[in-house]
C-alpha cells in the first residue's frame, strides 16, 4: 500500500510539474516580430535583458495600464528591463489599424517603449512567441485577457505570468523584477 502510494505520488508531482523548467529548443530572444511603426523588432537585441510582455487592447478597461507600464519602463530600462507592448485584437477590444493604436498610445499615454503591429495572442493564429510561451510554459502563458503579462528572464524563458487584474506596477510584480536585475 505504502508504495502504492509513493507511486501515486510520484504520477501527481510529474503531471503537475511547473513547466518553466522546460527544455527550451527557442528561446524568447530568437524570435522577430513588426513594429507598429511598420520595422522589426529582433528581440535578440534584448538578450540579457528582462521583457515584460503585455498584449494590450485601446477599448478595454484595463486599458489605463499603460500608464503603469510607461512608469514601470521610465524607472527600469536603464536597469535593464524591457517593456514590450503587443496590440492585439484577439479579444475584439482594439482599433482598426496600427497607425490609429500608435496615435493612441502617443497622445493618452506618451509611450515610447516598444509596441508592435497588431498581433493574434491566442488560438492557431496567435504569433509565435505566443505558441512558444504555451508549448514551455503551459496554459499560463496564454492571455487569458488584455493585458495579460508575461515576463521573460535574461535567458529568454517564461519566468512568469500575470493576470489583467495584475498591474504592472502592483508589488508582486515589481517585487519579481527587482529581484531579477540584481
Amino acid at each position: 500500500m505504502k508504495n502504492l502510494i509513493i507511486f501515486g505520488l510520484t504520477i501527481i508531482m510529474i503531471f503537475f510539474k511547473n513547466s518553466s523548467h522546460a527544455e527550451y529548443e527557442k528561446i524568447f530572444f530568437d524570435f522577430k516580430i513588426n513594429s507598429i511603426s511598420g520595422g522589426i523588432i529582433d528581440l535578440s537585441e534584448f538578450k540579457g535583458k528582462l521583457v515584460l510582455v503585455v498584449n494590450t487592447a485601446s477599448y478595454c478597461g484595463f486599458t489605463k495600464q499603460y500608464e503603469d507600464m510607461q512608469k514601470l519602463w521610465e524607472n527600469y530600462r536603464e536597469k535593464g528591463l524591457i517593456v514590450l507592448g503587443i496590440p492585439s485584437n484577439s479579444f475584439n477590444q482594439e482599433k482598426n489599424n496600427n497607425n490609429e493604436v500608435k496615435e493612441f498610445c502617443e497622445i493618452n499615454f506618451n509611450i515610447n517603449f516598444p509596441i508592435t503591429e497588431i498581433t493574434n495572442v491566442k488560438g492557431d493564429d496567435a504569433h509565435e512567441i505566443y505558441k512558444w510561451a504555451k508549448d514551455n510554459y503551459g496554459k499560463s502563458a496564454v492571455p487569458k485577457w488584455n493585458f495579460y503579462k508575461i515576463l521573460i528572464n535574461k535567458e529568454g524563458k517564461v519566468e512568469d505570468t500575470y493576470a489583467s487584474l495584475t498591474s504592472p506596477t502592483s508589488k508582486k510584480v515589481i517585487k519579481k523584477i527587482e529581484s531579477l536585475l540584481d
